[in-house]
């Protein structure tokens, strides 16, 4: 007992010391320097020029890149047109009366009425929850100058959290687009709540639009929502839809509900009801999700009424106790739909299924990787999509990865995802502040260099003490002699969190990280992984050794993480990885002996068949055949820096990676037949269970295992069969045998560096 106590009264002291580091700005002095401000802030959210050429030059002017951000919560006496002491203390409410609304001829009167009053509740909310909401004025600029074309302004979101349909439609308001009207999931919302957001312009879809083609129900319900976003495009009624599903749910990350509202949007204009519309790509990111599970394993709660007083409740208690969390919205480029949907259609190619392009590699039956596209779509077809015809159903999926890459590789990146990746994959044993600081400040200069854009910017010290407060429940400080102080991570589901933070970062480094892992496992059956890097850099790798394992890990890596444009091809984001992989200064040129040198371009035979896909680059790399193809050879860099940042770079996609392995060393323990459910809190036990005795938390996530199983599914792994029950899965034959359940453990770890 008395030991017990001892350790008690221990920890107690470690907790009040820990404590008082927290509200004490770490207890230490140190050098306040300012890395960010003065540097190249990247413009980002350009449109494709390959799909929307003339949308790309028509709204787009470089003045616009230097009309700097506004914070859009932030109302003074200065935004209204009164002047005085009194107007200082009522300047919410009398800023909301004067928004100006434009007039819509079908817009209902109680809708604008209630978004004029509801807009001041709603301002006084967000400054007690956000310390700033920060918007790009060069990309407002742009949604202004195509509205200003008399078209339909669609907005098609990101979404990271269910405050996102209040926080999105304010931040328009406020900056005169008018009343937004927002597709809302009627399963994120309570009755109650849907009977609000409904007075306030909500829209959602009633359930027997779902039901099947031939009911009577059904088309009459679908009929009566295409007559509603018919009205409401004629109109020109700003909509907003949410193409990505919230994270924290086990569904496919683009929304079946979002494409659904989208294939509306997109049947309207082809019909001819409005001659064309605007589609707008927004993203919205958080420091810190607000209504975020404590418990990664358990999924958000839908949204009531009660939930929400009481969230408004503790907000307004802790206002001024606990840090508030940053948000950054962007608006991308618009682009003309009809633009898009004349020149996507050109770039349609051929397809096969990942067990065909796949399995007979894994099983070593085949060594030729087939030239052509992989085709993987988890998204369910709604019973309005499978309405449309088939043609236009491929259009719409296509659209919805177009818009969704866009919204995501023009996110902004925030300082709690760069401090997580840098605890998780660099110092997860802990490491001193001191030593933080400057790689806090070079991962940031890294994302930037990348044409990705922060969302932060400031002094380096007060930024990573904010970031640290945010995260302290996953994080630790701990004194030590020299005066510093050590920050460790927490073990456990800390870890977990920390990863989903860390994958907002990813899409910055993802064709390098997807280029290093590829390296590893060319070099996996050559050298020890354990060796030292000069023996790792001595071997010579091919360019289309290196475009085999590039194309290898594509097609393995699903793709709700790659995001690829259905407009580029993979051999065309081969050689992206491959340039990525020399500018960062991993790989180095070598030229053999008896190869003509790298320096030559004099003119050359062109060869029949060329490297390049048709649908990709339009630089003169014609030049460039096979023949000379088979003649490049690089080695990897000896310079010091690049061990460390190679071995970075394959941990970003570890997480993923180790739960497939993981996924594949239970084939064999799992018990099968069962429903696909059933299947995935199996899998989940067993990675929880190994990240208990090996440490590897960030693996034992439940979206992990459903992404493994899907993969796994569409491999040829495991087979899927109906049921009452829901979809039964089952071992494939093929795949019964322990030899081949073991092939495909060694092909997925070949890209793990340990």
């Amino acid at each position: 007992m008395l030991e017990a106590r001892l350790q008690t009264q221990q920890r107690n002291t470690q907790n009040t010391q820990e404590t008082s580091l927290w509200s004490s700005g770490f207890g230490m002095k140190l050098e306040t320097v300012t890395p960010f401000l003065g540097k190249y802030r990247p413009f980002v959210g350009r449109c494709c020029q390959t799909c929307t050429p003339k949308s790309w030059e028509s709204l787009f002017h470089r003045s616009i890149m230097d009309l700097g951000f506004c914070n859009v919560i932030l109302v003074k006496e200065e935004n209204t047109r009164f002047r005085g002491w009194l107007v200082r203390r009522l300047c919410y409410f009398l800023w909301s009366l004067e928004q100006h609304i434009p007039p819509c001829q079908d817009a209902p009167q109680k809708i604008i009425e209630n978004t004029g009053l509801f807009s001041w509740a709603l301002l006084r909310f967000l400054n007690c929850v956000f310390l700033n909401v920060q918007l790009h004025k060069g990309q407002m600029k742009m949604v202004h100058k195509a509205a200003q074309a008399g078209l339909p302004l669609v907005f098609l979101s990101t979404h990271k959290s269910l405050l996102d349909g209040i926080l999105l439609p304010f931040v328009l308001f406020s900056q005169g687009l008018g009343v937004l009207r927002v597709a809302w999931d009627p399963r994120t919302c309570s009755p109650a709540l849907r009977a609000l957001l409904k007075k306030l312009g909500g829209l959602f879809l009633p359930p027997e639009a779902n039901l099947t083609l031939d009911s009577s129900e059904g088309v009459l319900a679908r009929a009566v929502v295409h007559a509603a976003i018919e009205q409401l495009l004629v109109s020109r009624q700003p909509l907003l839809i949410f193409l990505e599903e919230l994270p924290g749910a086990q569904v496919p990350r683009l929304s079946a509900l979002g494409q659904t509202w989208l294939g509306l949007v997109v049947q309207a204009v082809q019909v001819g009801v409005v001659p064309d519309a605007m589609l707008v790509p927004v993203a919205i990111t958080y420091d810190l999700v607000p209504d975020a599970p404590c418990d990664v394993y358990q999924a958000l709660a839908p949204l009531g009424l009660w939930t929400g007083a009481l969230a408004v409740l503790r907000s307004l208690r802790n206002w001024g106790h606990s840090p508030r969390v940053c948000v950054r919205v962007h608006l991308a480029q618009p682009f003309s739909l009809q633009e898009y949907t004349i020149n996507a259609r050109s770039c349609w190619g051929s397809r096969q299924t990942l067990e065909q392009l796949l399995q007979p590699i894994v099983l070593g039956q085949c060594t030729v990787v087939p030239d052509t596209e992989k085709e993987q779509d988890w998204t369910p077809a709604t019973g309005l999509l499978l309405a449309l015809k088939e043609e236009d159903q491929l259009l719409v999926r296509r659209l919805s990865h177009h818009v969704l890459n866009a919204s995501v590789t023009s996110s902004a990146v925030m300082s709690t995802a760069i401090m997580a990746t840098l605890l998780l994959f660099k110092h997860q044993k802990g490491v001193f502040l001191s030593q933080l600081l400057g790689e806090f400040s070079w991962l940031t200069e890294e994302t930037l260099l990348r044409g990705f854009d922060v969302g932060f910017s400031g002094q380096l010290r007060c930024l990573v003490q904010h970031t640290l407060s945010l995260l302290q429940a996953h994080v630790a400080l701990l004194h030590v002699q020299q005066g510093d102080l050590l920050v460790v991570p927490r073990l456990g589901p800390g870890l977990t969190h920390l990863a989903r933070l860390s994958a907002e970062l990813l899409p910055a480094f993802l064709s390098e990280a997807v280029g290093a892992c590829a390296v590893r496992g060319l070099l996996a059956g050559r050298v020890p992984p354990e060796g030292p890097w000069e023996l790792q850099g001595i071997e010579l790798l091919s360019q289309n050794e290196l475009y085999r394992q590039i194309l290898l890990l594509l097609h393995l890596l699903p793709q709700d993480l790659l995001l690829l444009q259905p407009c580029q091809s993979s051999y065309c984001y081969c050689q992206e990885v491959l340039d990525r992989l020399i500018q960062c200064g991993l790989l180095v040129a070598e030229e053999t002996p008896g190869s003509r040198p790298a320096c030559d371009t004099g003119r050359q035979r062109l060869s029949a068949k060329l490297l390049w896909k048709p649908s990709g680059d339009f630089t003169d790399s014609d030049s460039d055949d096979f023949e000379e193809a088979e003649g490049r050879y690089f080695r990897l860099s000896q310079q010091s820096r690049c061990p460390d940042f190679f071995l970075f770079l394959c941990r970003l996609l570890s997480p993923l990676l180790k739960a497939f392995a993981q996924a594949a060393t239970f084939l064999h323990q799992g018990q099968l037949p069962d429903t696909e459910l059933g299947y995935t809190e199996q899998l989940l036990q067993f990675l929880q269970a190994n990240a208990q005795e090996e440490g590897f938390f960030e693996c034992a996530d439940p979206n992990l295992a459903v992404s493994a199983i899907w993969t796994f599914r569409d491999l040829g792994v495991l087979q899927q069969t109906p049921s009452p029950a829901g979809p039964m899965l089952y071992l494939s034959p093929t795949f019964t045998s322990r030899e081949n359940q073991e092939k495909l453990e060694q092909f997925i770890r070949q890209f793990i560096c340990s």
